[in-house]
């Protein structure tokens, strides 16, 4: 899995997890839904660390929280 599919993932089972819309999200981290959906659905190639931390402020969530996790952990190096 690349690093792009891994933050996808992840803020689709934070919204879950929160029980929030994609949109939710969006509006309550002031993150233009479009802007969101392209980061979900593969439009946005590189999602900014700033976005990443306005999702997690709406996800009430550190960056921390959010990478803390086993996925994060064990990706394969991109640049070889």
């Amino acid at each position: 899995m690349d690093t792009r599919k891994a933050v996808a993932n992840r803020l689709l089972e934070l919204c879950e997890e929160k029980r929030l819309s994609v949109n939710a999200l969006a509006s309550v981290s002031a993150v233009p839904p479009s802007t969101l959906k392209n980061i979900i659905n593969g439009g946005s190639k590189n999602a900014g660390i700033v976005t990443i931390k306005k999702l997690c402020d709406g996800l009430e969530i550190s960056l921390y929280d959010f990478f803390n996790t086993e996925t994060f952990k064990t990706l394969e190096q991109e640049i070889k």
